[in-house]
């Protein structure tokens, strides 16, 4: 029930986004999230260029700043910095993983074998990008 933060960039220049689309598991031989992000969001330009990101889940107190975080664009203003968030994973998560990508793949709707996909989920034409990547790191209070 707790809500994701996907956080990706460096010192100089970073973003987070509030995500729900994702799964744990088992890819490659290696521990392994999935993370599907759309691709007009700002954070995916910096999981691109530097193929990493962490996933942090904050309780249910921080829940007012995981709406602001999923609402307001990166490109507009500094958000990390008006919701107190650091480079490289919100400090103030319950469980943190530190990720590395592994690989991505475009969602398109040439693929669905489900119609109602399409018309459900994209009618605005801004589909995911699906990533796999490997867990290098857990933090956990």
């Amino acid at each position: 029930k707790d809500w994701m933060l996907v956080t990706a960039g460096d010192e100089e220049k970073a973003n987070s986004m509030t995500a729900s689309w994702g799964a744990v598991g088992e890819m490659w031989g290696k521990d392994s999230v999935f993370v599907f992000i759309r691709q007009s969001r700002f954070t995916k330009e910096f999981i691109d260029k530097k193929g990493k990101f962490s996933l942090s889940f904050p309780g249910e107190e921080y829940r007012r700043d995981m709406k602001y975080l999923g609402t307001v664009s990166g490109r507009d203003e500094d958000k990390m910095k008006a919701a107190k968030v650091k480079v490289d994973y919100c400090d103030e998560a319950n469980m943190v993983f530190i990720c590395e990508v592994m690989s991505k793949t475009d969602i398109e709707p040439k693929d669905f074998l489900d119609e109602t996909i399409d018309e459900t989920w994209y009618k605005d034409k801004d589909y995911h990008t699906m990533y796999i990547a490997k867990i290098t790191k857990i933090l956990a209070r």
